[in-house]
């Protein structure tokens, strides 16, 4: 914004020259006895008043209420609007189906894990076949036995298993989850500030910083996992079972803010 300070032509300011017959000598009179006072007056104050409304002008953002300068008075566009506000509910609504999914893969993997042992617990049940003296086996014809057929289908069932790539899709899906949870979880609180210029302690603001925890540390049990530790697993499945009780449990809350956004925020 410029501010223009209009120049007011002032009274010329003359003088007379006085010669001698002797020489030319000149002499300035006295000026104020050439100066319009009243005039000059009248200009100088239309001059003030031009340039004070056009500093007013300059300063007039500078003199607002201090609370038109917080996140809530249009200087973020857009960000501030119902577009970017629903970007939140939206997101981690899908994240939540894929939290589900997630551990779907989880738990088959985990099934291929545990198929393999119940298979080497019937394998003892197992009665060796008999044998001639010389050490060859003899060859009998007969029915499996309950057991044989029982490690057949479990054989035939982790085959299956293995054939989903569980193990691989189940990591994925949680560094998916994990990436993109946090990134939310933090911009909707950022969110939340550009709307309103303030956050607001309460049950779904903590539930979501619990869920993001929970994402964290079920991710820091993966490398002990990956060697094996059976307690790293239990610990891995447990907080990631309260984390989804979490999710369940801010739905409705999530909801009320979802419709607070609509009542408070225009398009876009």
């Amino acid at each position: 914004m410029a501010a223009t300070l209009t120049l007011v032509r002032l009274p010329t300011v003359g003088y007379h020259c006085h010669c001698s017959s002797r020489g030319r000598q000149s002499a300035l009179a006295p000026i104020s006895a050439t100066l319009d006072v009243p005039k000059l007056k009248d200009s100088y104050s239309t001059v003030v008043k031009r340039a004070s409304v056009s500093l007013s002008t300059i300063t007039l953002p500078f003199l607002l209420q201090p609370q038109d300068a917080l996140a809530v008075g249009g200087e973020f566009g857009i960000l501030e609007g119902r577009t970017f506000a629903l970007i939140h509910p939206i997101v981690l609504g899908g994240l939540f189906f894929y939290t589900l999914w997630a551990g779907y893969l989880g738990w088959q993997w985990r099934r291929v894990r545990t198929i393999q042992n119940e298979i080497n617990e019937l394998k003892k049940e197992v009665k060796p076949a008999p044998v001639t003296p010389d050490g060859n086996p003899v060859e009998v014809e007969a029915a499996p036995s309950p057991v044989q057929v029982k490690i057949q289908q479990l054989t035939d069932e982790r085959k299956e298993l293995l054939k989903g790539s569980y193990r691989e899709r189940h990591f994925n899906a949680g560094s998916i989850l994990l990436g993109f949870g946090v990134l939310e979880a933090v911009g909707g609180g950022v969110n939340t500030w550009l709307r309103t210029g303030k956050l607001f302690p309460g049950p779904h603001l903590f539930a979501g910083a619990g869920i993001t925890v929970l994402w964290a540390l079920a991710a820091a049990l993966v490398p002990p996992m990956q060697k094996g530790s059976e307690t790293a697993r239990n610990l891995h499945i447990a907080l990631n079972t309260l984390n989804v009780l979490l999710f369940v449990w801010q739905i409705p809350t999530g909801i009320e803010i979802v419709f607070k956004v609509f009542e408070f925020t225009k398009w876009p």
